[in-house]
């Protein structure tokens, strides 16, 4: 398999960080780019791309632990409406509004079985843990399947990441395999979006044990800065091998479930302390307001906390192991 980019995608990686290096705006400057638009159909002004395209802009801001909706905007909102709602939702949703999405309930942050449940006459009810504001939310429910809810229709309460839906009014997003399309979305985009916050984290670190002196030489002469520095690449390389293989089968229409679930336990394992190992490699620095660094850990720290955890992600990965034997 080659994963080697083609010319519309290293266009979209090289203007990723143009914007994003060159503004304090960086959402509405996305947006002017049109690199929120990728995965929107060419009818409705986008691009007509697709999720690995996408991906490439959030592993961008990842790499910049740039504080903007990415995740929930385009992997749980744009992607799911582009590939599976019809041809009215997709010009009511892509055209403007912001989109997130519910999918956690309380004890479970994927429900592969959701206990928000859809009526007969279209309302939705239950409780949703972890959920940003936004004009328009995909909620997945009993089914399974997913609707599309209003935050400001009546029966619709958000409040401190907690969503509550009391007879809410809901419209059907279409797709017998929306609701597990989505979950591959949430995790495509996570596993996205961490590749590049760690990535950042490692080149801040690289940077800072080369420059930095000790003794009259660079931190990174010395033998046990060198090893935890190593450490790290191969944490992140390997996180990267692992989330581009996932991204090219998802977006390729393979069976990609497999290898997300690959990726986003290598992601909840391993980057959280290979981001310690970046904050103990730039001792009082990284903890600074005024440093970057502590950005790229807590985005990592919100990304492992949205996926489950690294042991509920192990523990995922070893059901699908066994229930393939």
């Amino acid at each position: 398999m080659d994963f080697r980019l083609d010319e519309t995608q290293e266009a979209i990686t090289r203007l990723a960080a143009e914007v994003l290096d060159g503004t304090d705006k960086p959402w509405a400057a996305l947006g002017q780019a049109g690199l929120l638009t990728l995965a929107v159909p060419e009818r409705l002004g986008g691009a007509g791309l697709g999720v690995l395209e996408t991906a490439l802009v959030l592993t961008a801001i990842g790499r910049r632990a740039v504080d903007v909706p990415a995740l929930h905007h385009l992997a749980l909102g744009v992607l799911p409406v582009a590939r599976w709602g019809t041809r009215a939702q997709q010009d009511e949703l892509l055209t403007g509004p912001a989109l997130g999405a519910a999918l956690a309930e309380p004890g479970d942050p994927l429900p592969a079985a959701p206990r928000t449940a859809l009526a007969p006459d279209g309302t939705v009810t239950g409780v949703k843990t972890g959920v940003t504001a936004a004009d328009r939310l995909l909620v997945t429910v009993a089914g399974p399947a997913v609707v599309i809810v209003d935050p400001a229709a009546p029966g619709v309460t958000l409040t401190d990441g907690i969503l509550r839906l009391d007879n809410a009014p809901a419209q059907p997003l279409s797709g017998a395999e929306c609701h597990a399309d989505l979950h591959r979305c949430a995790l495509a985009g996570a596993c996205a979006l961490g590749d590049g916050a760690l990535a950042g984290a490692l080149a801040l670190t690289a940077e800072h044990v080369r420059t930095r002196e000790q003794f009259g030489k660079p931190l990174a002469t010395f033998q046990a800065v060198a090893q935890q520095i190593a450490d790290v690449y191969v944490a992140g390389r390997t996180l990267h091998l692992a989330v581009t293989g996932a991204l090219w089968r998802l977006g390729t229409g393979r069976d990609a479930d497999d290898d997300l679930d690959i990726a986003a336990q290598w992601f909840t394992a391993e980057a959280p302390p290979a981001a310690r190992t970046c904050h103990h490699l730039h001792g009082g620095l990284g903890l600074s307001i005024d440093y970057p660094l502590h950005r790229h850990t807590a985005l990592i720290r919100d990304l492992v906390r949205f996926l489950g955890g690294g042991e509920y992600r192990l523990t995922v990965l070893g059901e699908r192991v066994c229930s393939s034997n």
